[in-house]
């Protein structure tokens, strides 16, 4: 697993996305996660909306600040990968060109969306309910 295994570009389903640029096997490691951004969870509500979309509960006292290139990994109510201790992990065979994608709603999305994943399991909303309404 390597930076040069991905590469963000234009996505269907969010702006840019990240895709393979090599096969992944179930199980394999897609992308670790560069855990030195941090915040304290109290300067949260200073975010901006669009800020806190890149954004993962680190532990009880801080957030991550998702970096380059795994910000990138789009939501897909059927993603090909989970996220387990800070790494995206393949839970099925991703293929070369394939958008590489998670279910947010697995791991709780900071801000509640409205889903354009297209998947035949598309649940149609995202993330805190109080953020949809």
């Amino acid at each position: 697993m390597s930076s040069t295994d991905v590469e963000i570009r234009q996505s269907q389903i969010q702006g840019r996305g990240l895709y393979a640029k090599r096969a992944f096997d179930p199980e394999e490691i897609v992308l670790r996660w560069d855990l030195s951004h941090t915040i304290p969870n109290e300067k949260l509500p200073e975010m901006s909306e669009e800020e806190r979309r890149y954004t993962h509960p680190l532990d009880e006292l801080r957030t991550l600040i998702v970096q380059s290139p795994e910000r990138f990994v789009n939501h897909s109510c059927d993603g090909n990968t989970e996220v387990r201790d800070f790494c995206d992990v393949a839970v099925r065979r991703i293929e070369i060109g394939e958008e590489i994608t998670s279910d947010y709603g697995l791991v709780g999305a900071a801000v509640g969306f409205e889903c354009s994943c297209g998947s035949q399991k598309c649940r149609k909303t995202i993330g805190p309910m109080s953020d949809m309404l």
